[in-house]
């Protein structure tokens, strides 16, 4: 069996780190294009060594752009691979552009399309990352589904016979680097100066479009963050850097301070020595439920609603307009409710081999 494998953002590369791995412990022929999506090295680059991840054997050089424009270009420049590689599957990861136009180049060419981390809904139609996941869940082969609640959502649009429960593959990798920080096997990179580890800390990202393309929304956000009683630190992503320096905001001031992305293993380690997370990220909100860290979510909604569940999470969308309970909700602490295992037993990469194999 031969799978191509279609990435090009920083949760997707997470993702691949498993998958690769359970593909090398077969004879199976395993291909990574890496779009180039994200063209940063610390949202790209670094996963590759970082992780263990194979090298791609095909870069595309895609880049930024709008979301049309990064979409056809990766339709354009995947053409011709797919024409060239034949794969028995082409498998895309999440929800991002790259995802869905592998599926669209795959099907196109009368290729088997299998979308993991599928059946996943915000039920918010702005989110470009909702048509994604949406559009790619239509047009793949098979769906991949991290937990019973994306299973529901896939069979309530008449996708069941096509879905497989295979468990998150996000658990798989974050319960590795995990148990390898506390081992002491990485060297975890440094926080943003001004925040003492062995102090505590809030570790915070900020980077979604509705979040930070408003000038209005995205001071507001920053003035929230910035008036906390403790220390948060930032990882600022380079959307965020972009439109704070178009908008003439700072995202040092107050109790923020900020600094680049981390790498997987420093982003796991940050989130287990901080007290807390707020984000509008949804790989970090499952992040800190599986590492026991309470996670305060500046959306109104959540794809893991499973992380809700005992206040593990709460959705803040507009954190401005609670006052002193907004203080109060993002220095919680961790709930003593027990979590369970809703997202898998960290065996999910194995399974969809397996399941690629025999299907």
């Amino acid at each position: 069996m031969k799978v191509l494998s279609v990435v090009g953002a920083r949760p997707q590369l997470v993702k691949l780190a498993p998958i690769a791995a359970a593909f090398a412990e077969t004879e199976h022929e395993h291909v990574i294009v890496h779009t180039g999506q994200h063209y940063d090295a610390d949202l790209s680059d670094v996963f590759f060594t970082g992780l263990g991840i194979p090298d791609p054997d095909v870069h595309l050089g895609v880049g930024s752009g709008s979301h049309g424009v990064q979409t056809g270009a990766v339709l354009a420049a995947i053409d011709p691979v797919l024409e060239q590689q034949q794969p028995d599957w082409v498998l895309v990861y999440g929800d991002t552009n790259s995802t869905l136009a592998g599926a669209v180049a795959a099907v196109k060419q009368h290729l088997r399309v299998a979308h993991l981390e599928a059946g996943l809904r915000s039920f918010n139609r702005r989110m470009p990352e909702e048509h994604n996941r949406v559009l790619t869940d239509h047009a793949a082969d098979l769906l991949l589904a991290p937990t019973e609640e994306a299973m529901r959502h896939l069979a309530s649009e008449g996708l069941e016979k096509r879905s497989v429960l295979v468990g998150d593959v996000m658990v798989d990798v974050c319960l590795r680097v995990r148990d390898d920080v506390e081992a002491g096997r990485f060297t975890v990179p440094s926080l943003p100066d001004g925040i003492d580890p062995d102090e505590p800390y809030l570790l915070a990202t900020l980077h979604r479009a509705e979040n930070t393309d408003d000038p209005e929304r995205l001071a507001a956000l920053l003035d929230a963050l910035a008036g906390l009683p403790v220390p948060v630190a930032l990882l600022a992503h380079p959307r965020l850097v972009a439109r704070a320096d178009s908008h003439g905001l700072k995202l040092n001031q107050g109790a923020l301070h900020s600094g680049r992305p981390l790498p997987y293993a420093g982003m796991v380690a940050a989130v287990q020595g901080s007290v807390g997370v707020v984000t509008d990220s949804g790989g970090l909100q499952k992040e800190a439920y599986l590492l026991d860290r309470p996670c305060t979510t500046l959306r109104p909604e959540t794809e893991w609603v499973e992380t809700l569940e005992g206040g593990w999470n709460f959705l803040i969308p507009d954190p401005w307009t609670l006052g002193a309970d907004w203080t109060a909700t993002a220095t919680r602490p961790a709930p003593s409710a027990e979590r369970g295992t809703p997202y898998g037993d960290g065996r999910a990469a194995q399974r969809v081999v397996e399941v690629l194999s025999r299907t």
